[in-house]
């Protein structure tokens, strides 16, 4: 049977023991582990509370995908808590600092953008996380609900929710390390950071659901990135159960 392109990646990016290529890593050109917009206009977030919401058990037990919401604002503080629970520092430590999900070889190359709806004392837009001090970067202003739910395969959910978070990999910061085997451990990032925002829903008495399934270049073109050095790999949407 004729090998694949995904037969052919998951056979080529096997580690084989003795096989191992062993460069030295050049310190010089490690990529930076975080992305900024600075000439974007910034909107400060509350610095999240780590008081209430349930157990951990209860949030495992109660988790589910959420397809269809109600017309009920998002509140900026829940915003703020789930920023943080999928990406946010939790600890800074001898010049690291240390996430609220585990990246390999801690190079993060994850980015977190969000396409607001419906959110409290926040226009609705398009937004950068700035993770080193925790805002949001407005890179456009206006109503994207239509756009990111034809770009989602047309899932109606997407144009519905409060919000759609939208990550993305900048690759070379894995590359740097891991090369082509990199690729594996970008979707296990972002799949480590959609778990944790599912669990902070359940907290918060909300509902989430991650799609896959999306049209990658229409994401890209609408976050107006190039879809090589940096592209979409995953979405999920937020919003108060119906």
């Amino acid at each position: 049977m004729k090998e694949t392109i995904g037969d052919l990646f998951q056979k080529e990016t096997k580690y084989i023991r003795g096989k191992l290529s062993g460069r030295p890593l050049l310190w010089h050109k490690k990529p930076k582990a975080y992305k900024k917009y600075p000439k974007a206009p910034k909107i400060s977030l509350e610095i999240p509370s780590a008081e209430g919401g349930a157990p951990i058990w209860t949030t495992i037990a109660k988790r589910r995908s959420v397809r269809n919401f109600k017309d009920a604002s998002l509140t900026k503080q829940d915003l703020s808590r789930l920023l943080w629970a999928t990406q946010g520092i939790t600890k800074r430590d001898m010049g690291f600092a240390f996430r609220a999900c585990p990246s390999a070889g801690a190079l993060y190359p994850v980015e977190t953008y969000l396409v607001l709806n419906n959110v409290e004392r926040i226009d609705a837009g398009i937004y950068h996380y700035n993770i080193q001090d925790h805002s949001l970067e407005q890179l456009k202003k206006g109503d994207f609900r239509s756009q990111i739910a034809q770009a989602a395969l047309d899932q109606d959910m997407a144009y519905a929710a409060n919000a759609v978070f939208v990550w993305t990999a900048v690759f070379g910061r894995a590359k740097w390390k891991y090369e082509q085997r990199a690729y594996r451990y970008v979707y296990l990032d972002a799949g480590h950071i959609a778990q944790n925002l599912a669990l902070a829903a359940i907290a918060l008495i909300l509902g989430t659901c991650q799609i896959a399934a999306l049209y990658d270049e229409e994401v890209n073109s609408l976050l107006a990135i190039d879809g090589k050095e940096e592209s979409v790999l995953y979405m999920s949407v937020v919003g108060h159960p119906r």
